[in-house]
């Protein structure tokens, strides 16, 4: 059997023309996506209040645009190879669009959250066709340039969706207070669609093929036993059915995994193609980035609330805090590509390093008081090590494996990501917890605990990504040693 994907797309030497435009349509949209995960966060009292909604319609509206985006963006990614990026692309915007407006206008705290569970649907099918197109339409420095982009705008999207959401709360735009939140993707969302059928470049026709049903079926109730106790475990005292939903979702995943295996052997079209591992470096180069994208959340859910609580921070106060964070990430993320060509494969680790000890350096501000000029000084820091780490990683795990997995990629990395920051405020949220609210004034304690861990897990991070550092060194001087 080939190692290939049966139905790979030719690459053009250089962009279509207009792939810059595209670009931008592909990065707003996935701004939307990830900026609809949180911006709601920052809106619960408004959302409770206006909509007389109990705790659990809260929570309802508050987790299905996630629980649904991870039970269906790994059959989102393999309907984009079958059918097409564009056309999954377009289709799941204007589905996106039509939802956001149902959002808006959603009379009670039901409605919205269906229309929640629905805009977590469409998102899932337009989500992972952003990274695919972009590894079809670009290649070599312009590849790294674009994913540049795209690492920036997945990283912060649910940081900006705080800060965002927290100052659309507080303006209360003509009244509608936390619908403008989910109003204002209309009249971009439409602009998007315009744009995107002009710019976005189509897919070469190809043979449709049945989707893996099983395979699909198998996947999402694996899912859902694992992100329902993983939302819902803490506010409930994780009572038994949440560790026997989590142990029956693992068990789930590998047989998802056994099953696709099996009708790869048989030259099957499986959901999800798990070739895309077999490259050296891919493996560990996926499981750094969800690492740190599980420290990532972990750093934000905890420090968001003590910020809150133990500070007394307004929500706008706290999400303006966070502004040097995007200032250090942007920094590197659109300059990295920039650097000499022989720092790119080491920057993963140097970054994590760096990340790990502004992780350190966090803890240390917050007991000393959070003194603003040295927290806006480590916030800082710790962006630029997370995108030296996060824009030169998905640039090398997407070398390593080719357009050919493009699909398979974005999916892995959609579902990791998701999964590990759902774990990360579970885990790391709920050990912040135990300290502060069994005592506030133990907040701290709380955040030095919480940070050590996410410390310890960014330098395991680090090991993954010196792992690729050896792979890249390895393929890029193998072709020298041939030639001599």
């Amino acid at each position: 059997m080939s190692d290939a994907p049966t139905r790979e797309r030719a690459i053009p030497n250089s962009p279509p023309r207009g792939s810059w435009t595209a670009l931008a349509v592909l990065l707003t949209a996935q701004a939307m996506g990830n900026m609809d995960t949180s911006i709601v966060n920052v809106a619960a009292k408004t959302l409770r209040d206006d909509l007389g909604a109990s705790g659990g319609s809260l929570q309802a509206i508050l987790v299905a645009y996630t629980l649904v985006f991870g039970i269906l963006v790994v059959t989102g990614a393999r309907l984009g190879d079958d059918h097409g990026h564009r056309r999954m692309f377009l289709l799941g915007l204007g589905g996106f669009v039509l939802a956001s407006l149902l959002c808006g206008v959603a009379p009670d705290a039901t409605s919205l959250a269906l229309a929640r569970a629905v805009q977590g649907g469409t998102g899932a099918l337009m989500i992972p066709q952003v990274l695919s197109s972009i590894q079809l339409m670009f290649s070599g420095a312009r590849l790294a340039k674009a994913i540049g982009y795209y690492s920036m705008v997945l990283a912060l999207g649910v940081a900006a969706g705080q800060i965002l959401g927290g100052l659309i709360v507080a303006a209360d735009l003509f009244g509608y207070s936390w619908r403008v939140a989910f109003l204002i993707n209309v009249p971009i969302g439409l602009v998007l669609l315009l744009l995107a059928r002009a710019h976005l470049p189509g897919s070469p026709p190809r043979q449709r093929l049945r989707l893996d049903i099983i395979g699909v079926g198998l996947l999402g109730l694996s899912m859902a036993l694992l992100l329902l106790p993983l939302m819902f475990g803490r506010s409930h005292g994780w009572p038994l059915w949440t560790w026997i939903s989590v142990v029956a979702g693992a068990a789930g995943v590998v047989g998802f995994v056994r099953y696709e295996l099996v009708l790869l052997a048989r030259d099957a079209r499986p959901l999800l193609d798990l070739r895309a591992l077999r490259s050296p470096g891919t493996t560990p180069g996926l499981l750094a980035l969800w690492l740190l994208n599980f420290s990532f959340a972990a750093i934000l859910f905890p420090l968001t609330l003590h910020l809150q609580t133990a500070l007394e921070y307004s929500a706008i106060q706290a999400g303006l805090m966070f502004v040097p964070y995007p200032i250090g990430f942007a920094t590197v993320s659109l300059t990295w590509a920039r650097y000499p060509q022989r720092w790119h494969a080491r920057l993963p680790v140097v970054g994590l390093v760096v990340f790990s000890l502004a992780a350190a350096l966090l803890a240390y501000t917050v007991h000393i008081g959070w003194p603003v000029p040295l927290a806006a000084a480590v916030l800082a820091l710790a962006g630029a090590g997370m995108a030296a780490a996060m824009s030169p990683l998905i640039n090398q795990v997407a070398a390593t494996v080719g357009p050919g997995y493009a699909s398979a990629v974005s999916a892995l990395m959609s579902t990791g990501s998701l999964l590990s920051s759902v774990l990360a405020t579970a885990a790391i949220g709920g050990l912040y917890l135990s300290f502060a609210e069994r005592d506030m004034a133990q907040s701290a304690t709380g955040i030095t605990w919480s940070f050590a861990l996410v410390s310890a897990l960014l330098i395991l991070a680090t090991t993954c990504a010196a792992r690729v550092w050896h792979v890249s060194v390895h393929r890029t001087t193998e072709p020298a040693a041939q030639s001599d």
